[in-house]
């Protein structure tokens, strides 16, 4: 069980300095890209859109959704054991958009606590180190037919109108950072 902050039992520390309950949390390290690409003269971005339907128990039907705009995410997955963030970081993009992308440069690892929503309903401590990626083959949203259980599309969005469109503020961030290399150092 989670403690509230202040509380005895989250002050223990372990030998780590980090406390038992943070310590003993699950972890989550996955990958991911800012994959940049010139249309027409513009620079577009490589986003996709989650499919949303998380796997339930079958004793639970989904609630009905509002219908509302499409959701969009930076492509990103898990780290697969003895596989390097950045390599992981390929290979997602590579899934999940069908695009070939090379790393141009690290941006940020993304630290934050999320509950699952499936399954055991475990608090999680999830690192994303996203990288700045530059484009070089492939079409986009040409997945192998078992990823559309995981992304209903992928597509081009222009760099200045993708911000408005990604669903969380920490990779909103992270699309701030690559603008701002791609507007000092180019690509």
């Amino acid at each position: 069980m989670w403690n509230e902050p202040g509380s005895e039992s989250s002050k223990r520390l372990g030998s780590s300095g980090v406390s038992d309950t943070v310590s003993a949390m699950a972890r989550e390290i996955s990958a991911g890209g800012v994959v940049l690409r010139q249309i027409s003269g513009v620079w577009h971005v490589a986003l996709i859109e989650p499919q949303n339907e998380s796997p339930r128990l079958a004793s639970k039907p989904a609630p009905p959704r509002k219908r509302g705009r499409a959701v969009f995410t930076l492509p990103k997955g898990l780290v697969d054991p003895g596989e390097k963030a950045q390599a992981a970081a390929v290979r997602e993009v590579l899934e999940e958009t069908g695009i070939v992308a090379e790393p141009v440069t690290k941006l940020a690892d993304n630290k934050y606590v999320y509950v699952r929503t499936w399954g055991d309903g475990q608090r999680v401590f999830k690192i994303v180190s996203f990288y700045l990626m530059r484009y070089l083959s492939g079409e986009i949203d040409n997945l192998a037919s078992d990823m559309r259980i995981e992304v209903k599309r992928a597509m081009w969005i222009a760099l200045g109108d993708a911000s408005r469109q990604l669903a969380y503020s920490n990779e909103r961030k992270v699309l701030r950072q690559a603008q701002d290399y791609l507007e000092t150092k180019g690509l």
